[in-house]
Order: structure tokens, then C-alpha cells, then sequence
């Protein structure tokens, strides 16, 4: 643990934004198995739905610098994809 009164400072708020940053990674993850299960059982209307929050999501955290925008982008064109072979 630091002794100087900024670095003490600093460590609260690496904590804090870690535990941000852990929160919305974790929400992140849980709109795409929502989006997978709802694709699995077949649920077009709810998947559609799912795929929309899951996209905003990932848009979020890539304008965030939680994940790199071009991961965020193949994520979500193979969501698009899963949509896409449901509804045909």
C-alpha cells in the first residue's frame, strides 16, 4: 500500500473504475447469452429485441475502450448473422 497521499488516491479510483469497468463487461456478456438463448429457443421477436440491446451494448463499450471497436464490430455481425439464419 502507497504512503503518499496522491498514490493512496489513485489506488481508490483504479479500484472504483475497475469495478465499473468489471460491471459493464459482465452486463455486456450476460445481453449476448441472453440474445444466444432466446436464438436458440427459436424466439424471433425477443431475439430481435435481445440483438438490439446486445448492440448497444457492444457499441458502448467500444466507445468506452472496454473492448477494441473491431472486436465489438465482429461480435456483433456474428449476432447479426444468428438473427439473420433464425428468421430465414
Amino acid at each position: 500500500m502507497p504512503n503518499i497521499k496522491s498514490a493512496i488516491k489513485r489506488v481508490k479510483t483504479n479500484d472504483k473504475k475497475r469495478a465499473h469497468n468489471i460491471a459493464i463487461k459482465s452486463a455486456l456478456r450476460t445481453a449476448i447469452k441472453n440474445f444466444e438463448a432466446t436464438v436458440e429457443a427459436g424466439d424471433a421477436e425477443n431475439a430481435k429485441t435481445a440483438f438490439v440491446t446486445a448492440t448497444k451494448k457492444l457499441d458502448k463499450a467500444a466507445d468506452k475502450g472496454l473492448i477494441h471497436k473491431n472486436a465489438a464490430s465482429r461480435q456483433k455481425s456474428r449476432l447479426a448473422k444468428q438473427l439473420n439464419g433464425l428468421s430465414a
